[in-house]
C-alpha cells in the first residue's frame, strides 16, 4: 500500500491536517487508538480575548478568518452541524473589574471583539450584580460530536486504522517510509500529549494538563449565551450545561477525579444560585507547552517526520491554521511560523 502521508492520531490536530490533504488531493491512512481523549471532552468554545487579563488572544482575528470556514466546510460536508455562535457574557466582580473591562477599549487587537455598551439584566439564578461584558465573535464547536463524525467518514472511506501505531516498526528508505505494509512519503504525529512516548519527539517541553468538566442540569436557568466567570458556564439546551474547566498540573490520568468534581462544584458557588443537578463528569489531558504556541515542524535529522502538537486550550481556533502551515512548509517550502516552529527550542 502507498500513500503520501500518514497521520498518527485524529484529535482536532490530526483532523485538520487530514482535511488539509483531501484538499490537496494527497493519500493518506490515519492510526488512531483512542488513547488521546484532549479533543473529546474539550468544552470548544472558541474566544477571541483572554478575559482574565482583557488581553488579546495570539493572532484572534487571523486564526478566526481561518477556522470558521473550516467548520462550516466540514458542516456542509459531513451534513452535521458542530458550531453554535455565541455571545461570551463576562460577569464582572467588582467596580475595578468594569474599569479594567473598559481600558481594554485601548488596545486595538482587543476592542474589535468588545461591546462598548454593558448588559445590565438581570439573569435567573446568575450572579451579575455588577453586569456583564459582551465578547463578540465567539462559539462554541461540539469537539466530541465533530471527532466521532469525522473518524466514521474516514473509516467509510478506508482511511483510518484503529490501532496503535508502533513507532518502533518504522523503516527509513532513502526519502521514504516503510510501516508494516505501508509506504509513505511522511508521517505526522498528531498524537497529544502521547508525544510523550515518542521516540522521534519525546525531546520536546510538552506538558500534559488534566482538564475536567461537568454537566449539569438547572432548570431554574435559562440563558443563550456562553457565562464566563469564575469558570464557564456553556448553554447545551433543554437547561442542561457544561460547566469548566480545571487545570491540573500534577494528575497525569484522564479518569475524572473526586478533586477536580470538588474544585468545579466550589466555584460554581460563586457564578451561579439556582439549583442543580450534576449529570456528568468528564477529563482529559491537554497537550500544552510552557509559551503557549503550538509545536510545528520536522524532525532535525528525519525530514519524512513532523509533527503538529500541543494546541492547548485553544485548539478548535488553532487548529485550521497551524495545519496549513505544516501542509504549506512541506509541500510548498513555505516558511514555518517562528512562534509555533519547534526549532525555538533548539538551543
Amino acid at each position: 500500500m502507498k500513500v503520501d502521508y500518514i497521520i498518527v492520531g485524529l484529535g482536532l490536530a490530526g483532523l485538520a491536517f487530514a482535511e488539509e490533504l483531501l484538499a490537496n488531493n494527497k493519500t493518506f491512512l490515519v492510526f488512531e487508538d483512542a488513547s488521546q481523549t484532549s479533543s473529546l471532552v474539550a468544552g470548544g468554545v472558541y474566544n477571541p480575548v483572554i478575559l482574565k487579563r482583557f488581553t488579546p488572544v495570539w493572532n484572534a482575528k487571523e486564526q478566526l478568518a481561518t477556522a470558521l470556514p473550516f467548520y462550516e466546510n466540514l458542516e456542509k460536508k459531513i451534513g452535521q452541524k458542530f458550531d453554535k455562535k455565541f455571545v461570551i457574557k463576562k460577569a464582572f466582580k467588582s467596580v475595578e473589574d468594569q474599569n479594567n473591562w473598559f481600558s481594554a477599549f485601548d488596545k486595538p487587537k482587543v476592542a474589535y471583539f468588545l461591546d462598548d455598551r454593558l448588559d445590565k439584566n438581570n439573569y435567573q439564578g446568575v450572579f451579575g450584580d455588577f453586569n456583564f461584558g459582551n465578547v463578540k465573535e465567539a462559539g462554541r464547536i461540539d469537539t466530541l460530536k465533530l471527532v466521532k463524525a469525522y473518524r466514521t467518514y474516514l473509516q467509510e472511506n478506508n482511511l483510518i486504522r484503529f490501532e496503535k501505531f508502533n513507532h518502533k516498526n518504522i523503516i527509513f528508505e532513502k526519502e521514504m517510509i516503510q510501516y508494516e505494509n505501508i509506504q509513505a512519503n511522511r508521517i505526522v504525529f498528531c498524537e497529544g500529549f502521547g508525544v510523550k512516548e515518542n521516540p522521534y519527539f519525546k525531546h520536546l517541553p510538552l506538558d500534559e494538563v488534566k482538564g475536567e468538566l461537568l454537566t449539569i442540569y438547572a432548570p431554574e436557568i435559562n440563558i443563550d449565551f456562553i457565562l464566563k466567570s469564575t469558570l464557564f458556564l456553556i448553554p447545551l439546551g433543554n437547561h442542561h450545561y457544561k460547566v469548566g474547566a480545571t487545570f491540573n498540573h500534577k494528575d497525569k490520568t484522564s479518569k475524572p477525579s473526586v478533586e477536580g468534581k470538588e474544585e468545579l462544584v466550589e466555584k460554581l458557588k460563586k457564578v451561579i444560585t439556582a439549583p442543580y443537578k450534576i449529570i456528568n463528569q468528564t477529563a482529559g489531558i491537554r497537550p500544552a507547552v510552557k509559551d503557549r504556541r503550538p509545536l510545528v515542524g520536522v524532525h532535525p535529522k528525519y525530514s519524512q517526520l513532523s509533527v503538529l502538537n500541543g494546541l492547548g486550550t485553544r485548539g478548535v481556533m488553532i487548529a485550521p491554521t497551524v495545519a496549513k502551515n505544516l501542509y504549506n512548509h512541506l509541500e510548498n517550502g513555505a516558511i514555518l511560523d517562528i512562534e509555533t516552529d519547534i526549532k525555538r527550542f533548539d538551543k
